[in-house]
């Protein structure tokens, strides 16, 4: 599975409990840093963190990929339109959560979001 990570650097334990959860093996993890000018159009700027996969549209469309979004909303909601196009279905998301109780906070993985499924469960309540 290829990591598309959007978001801070993912740890060590962080990839374990990706591989748990999936079962599958994280083979790259591709670190995008997702800082955007708030003074220019986001759609451009979200088109350009994405051309840094350096995916071909080929491997967009066949390799299991995971993906760790930006933190900001707007960032988030273009880049999953990107990728849907681009793969031609939703592919999987990361969600974080803090660990309760940690000082320093520190994040764990809580889930893996499988967007095509939700979006296909959707499908049926029209």
């Amino acid at each position: 599975m290829i990591l598309l990570n959007f978001s801070h650097p993912l740890t060590h334990e962080h990839i374990d409990q990706i591989q748990r959860l999936t079962g599958q093996q994280v083979e790259r993890a591709i670190e995008i840093h997702s800082q955007i000018d708030p003074q220019q159009p986001l759609t451009p700027q979200v088109v350009a963190l994405v051309n840094q996969c350096g995916l071909t549209p080929a491997e967009w469309q066949t390799l299991p990929l995971l993906v760790n979004p930006p933190s900001l909303n707007f960032i988030a909601v273009v880049l999953l339109a990107e990728l849907h196009g681009r793969c031609g279905y939703f592919p999987a998301h990361l969600r974080l959560r803090p660990r309760a109780g940690s000082i320093p906070p520190q994040y764990e993985v809580a889930e893996i979001l499988d967007l095509q499924a939700v979006r296909d469960a959707a499908r049926r309540r029209r």
